[in-house]
């Protein structure tokens, strides 16, 4: 078995080897002057099994050019089986046409990689479950849930805990924490626009008053929905609202949103590296699935039940 890291996510990939105690594969992925990538492996890969990981995440084409190319590389060099680890999926909120002639980007990604030379991928946190099926390649789908309710747990002992799901479409990840958490009570916040050009009203389903809010999603982007909905929980009664969310893309004005918010702390994971503000605020913090991805990749090396993972 070979670990091999693209840019995208430098800090992970090591933590990762550094789980597994190999090092990470001697190869250089870098810019021509015009921006093109170019990739060279410096040690023989033929026949080996290979994991490439790279998130596809902001700068989302650069990256995904680099797993691309990677993958290509790989399988020209003769890898035995070539496994495109994406700790975060770029592109996974285009699973649907949401509209006429619009495309479905995520299906189209997929292809790009099945077509690049993959034999399998792994990711965390798919944005929907049915891009699985968008892959003609195993595909496995790891989940955040169990880092996150083992911290939960470490933090917040004692406390009266309700589970939040920031929209209704959340309502499946939530439950699945909730039972987790000593099934916790449910809640869920369900946000309309009376009418057009109105700010949205924010209803909480269920009564949060005195609890300690846990608020779970997949992914945050200008951190709007949640920062709204973390203030109609706090109005609502809430004693205090936390949010764990495995992808934070953060993009924009997103952290200055969080550090302004009634968000008492956001928990993110490391599958897409932090920017500098992110690193500096004091109300988000970020919690490792090296050891998580780590196993996944032992196990499918191993040709064993990566699902077992998750009793």
């Amino acid at each position: 078995m070979k670990i091999m890291a693209g840019n995208s996510n430098l800090p992970l990939a090591r933590a990762i080897a550094g789980y597994l105690e190999m090092p990470l594969t001697d190869a250089s992925v870098r810019r021509f002057a015009d921006e093109e990538v170019f990739v060279e492996i410096h040690e023989n890969v033929r026949g080996e099994d290979v994991f490439v990981i790279q998130s596809t995440s902001y700068p989302t084409n650069d990256n995904l050019m680099e797993l691309l190319i990677c993958i290509d590389a790989l399988r020209r060099a003769s890898a035995k089986r070539i496994t495109a680890v994406v700790p975060y999926f770029g592109y996974a909120r285009q699973d649907r046409k949401p509209g006429p002639r619009t495309p479905i980007s995520a299906k189209l990604v997929a292809n790009l990689i099945t077509q690049a030379g993959a034999d399998r991928v792994l990711s965390v946190d798919l944005h929907a479950g049915q891009i699985q099926g968008f892959f003609d390649i195993p595909t496995d789908n790891l989940y955040a849930a169990p880092v996150m309710a083992a911290d939960i747990q470490a933090r917040n002992g004692g406390q009266e805990l309700m589970v939040v799901s920031p929209d209704v479409g959340g309502v499946v990840r939530a439950r699945a924490l909730a039972k987790r958490l000593d099934n916790a009570p449910l809640a869920i916040v369900d946000k309309r626009r009376d009418k057009p050009g109105q700010s949205e009203v924010m209803n909480i389903i269920g009564d949060v008053k005195g609890r300690a809010c846990i608020m779970i999603d997949d992914i945050i982007d200008s951190g709007g929905t949640l920062c709204n909905a973390a203030q109609a929980l706090m109005d609502a009664g809430a004693a205090s609202v936390t949010a764990y969310i495995t992808h934070g893309v953060l993009s924009g004005g997103a952290v200055a949103r969080v550090n302004g918010s009634a968000l008492k702390e956001l928990v993110i994971t490391d599958s897409i590296v932090a920017t500098e503000a992110t690193a500096q605020s004091d109300k988000i913090r970020l919690l490792t699935i090296a050891p998580l991805i780590g196993e996944a990749v032992r196990r499918i090396s191993d040709e064993s039940s990566v699902s077992s993972l998750f009793d």
